[in-house]
């Protein structure tokens, strides 16, 4: 059933890319008719699964000859980000449906990019055949050079570019170390096969997993924001279309954190071992990239709280809550793997939330995302709507409780009190300035102390806005309502999540410990 979740959304992108561009009222309907089938799939197929194990989705021959074939599976993890996925496409078509308003606008091809991106990411999360995996991962960062480079703004050539270069570079180093292991398990048991549980069974020498682990690690950690490579994400999201900042801080960061959790530590999980010396406490590649992980949340988080960019603060605050998913998953432990995965899905939530917010409801009326010029405009009184979505999503992304990011959070933090107590301390640190920045952007937008009077006391007008739209508010609705859910009631996702990670090999759960 799953795997029509990559069929409506690659469908959906032909018949908008044949579309006449004149009908951009019909363009959006099919648009948004396709995400809610996806996200219906999607939805039915979490349900029916629920808390058991792996399920087939496909198996069919696709290059016999060299071992590849067309294999979809989905286990808890899976499940998890592909109604993610769902969630956020719909959301993102809806927080889009002025794209057409103009003639000029292209709605038919910004929608068929839009769905072929998602088909993308359906597929990722999905496939077992680890060949199969690239080529989709691959699809994705296609449609959001277009999106950007077309439809972004500041300096979107530059944004694009930017993301494709580094999604490619951490692309070639995955395939190498890919090639290389299926090369290697070919040439020892004559069995040459890319498929995902193949790999993860043989045992490759603990010298061989030593490189290709950190080399397949970091190619994919590149895309989930991992400091220092991290540059690509506050810029692209700043130059992107508001349905791409969302999709690109909702669904596209998690695919390089699931290939990290997925592909690199599940295909080579000894390449987390000691390695038999230390040099300043690092005596691991887990120990590098949970310094690395720690960074990032404390980075992300001090330089958002400098910002003056409206846009640039939730893109900042991004590569900080990854960071929490990094450091999560290379914790080893249950729960704090399980909470980086639940993280992954708050996140995904939230973080479209706020780039919402910002881009759409805030950004598309006022025509700035300056903090110094948004402080004059009063918006509390002349949107109070944002302004309120504003606290609730910023409060609930720097984990008021209640809401999905708390659980998520809490449990991050708990399994890096388990393996790392000072990075646990310090990504605690990171936490309380994600407080500041969230409370300081609040603020300066929304609830600014400036003088609403002139400086010979006449009152300043508060300017009048477009009204809320009902897609806004149903985009709204769609995001909140689910955060909280989960919030509430986390067992409906960690019940799905925490068998798929109980059944990760035992060498990758004891990290050499055992």
């Amino acid at each position: 059933m799953l795997a029509y979740t990559i069929y409506l959304s690659f469908a959906g992108a032909l018949l908008l890319a044949v579309l006449p561009k004149r009908l951009h009222a019909v363009a959006r309907v099919i648009a948004l008719l396709v995400a809610l089938c996806g996200l219906a799939v999607a939805l039915a197929g979490f349900i029916s699964a629920g808390t058991q194990g792996p399920v087939a989705v496909a198996n069919l021959p696709w290059i016999p000859a060299m071992g590849i074939h067309y294999t979809l599976e989905a286990d808890g993890i899976s499940r998890v980000l592909v109604l993610l996925t769902g969630l956020a496409a719909v959301a993102g078509i809806l927080f889009s449906w002025n794209i057409g308003d103009k003639t000029d606008d292209r709605a038919n091809e910004f929608f068929a990019f839009f769905l072929a991106l998602i088909g993308g990411v359906y597929g990722v999360f999905l496939s077992v055949d680890l060949f199969l995996l690239f080529v989709f991962y691959e699809i994705a960062i296609v449609p959001k050079y277009f999106l950007i480079a077309i439809w972004g703004s500041t300096r979107r050539e530059y944004g694009a570019m930017k993301l494709a270069l580094y999604s490619f570079a951490g692309s070639a180093m995955v395939l190498i170390g890919l090639l290389t292991a299926y090369a290697v398990v070919g040439g020892q048991t004559g069995n040459y096969s890319m498929n995902l549980h193949t790999l993860a069974q043989y045992h490759f020498s603990t010298s061989f997993q030593m490189w290709a682990f950190p080399l397949v690690f970091t190619g994919f950690a590149i895309l989930a924001g991992m400091w220092p490579f991290h540059t690509w994400a506050p810029t692209g999201h700043v130059a992107a279309p508001t349905a791409a900042s969302m999709l690109l801080a909702g669904v596209v960061m998690k695919l390089g954190a699931y290939g990290c959790l997925r592909v690199a530590m599940t295909v080579f999980p000894h390449g987390l071992d000691p390695w038999g010396f230390s040099f300043l406490g690092i005596d691991s590649w887990r120990t590098v990239f949970g310094l690395f992980a720690v960074i990032g949340i404390v980075y992300g988080a001090t330089v958002a709280l400098v910002q003056n960019d409206f846009k640039f603060v939730i893109g900042y605050s991004s590569v900080s809550h990854m960071g929490l998913v990094l450091l999560g998953l290379l914790t080893l432990t249950q729960i704090g793997i399980d909470g980086a995965v639940l993280q992954m899905f708050s996140h995904g939530i939230l973080a479209g939330l706020l780039f919402a917010t910002v881009g759409r409801i805030v950004y598309e009326r006022t025509h700035t995302r300056d903090l110094a010029l948004l402080n004059k405009l009063q918006l509390s009184k002349a949107m109070p709507f944002a302004a309120w979505l504003f606290v609730i999503a910023g409060m609930a992304s720097m984990g008021l409780p209640g809401f999905s990011g708390f659980v998520a959070e809490v449990q991050v933090l708990i399994g890096a009190w388990e393996a790392f107590p000072w990075f646990a301390a310090i990504a605690g640190l990171g936490i309380v300035i994600g407080v500041a920045y969230t409370w300081r952007a609040m603020q300066r937008v929304f609830f600014s102390d400036h003088p609403a009077v002139t400086a010979d006391g006449t009152p300043v007008p508060i300017p009048e806005y477009e009204p809320v739209t009902w897609a806004e508010k149903a985009g709204v609705i769609l995001l909140a309502g689910t955060s909280l859910l989960i919030g509430v009631y986390p067992r409906l996702l960690l019940d799905v999540i925490a068998p798929a990670v109980q059944a990760l090999p035992h060498a990758l759960l004891t990290g050499g410990r055992q």
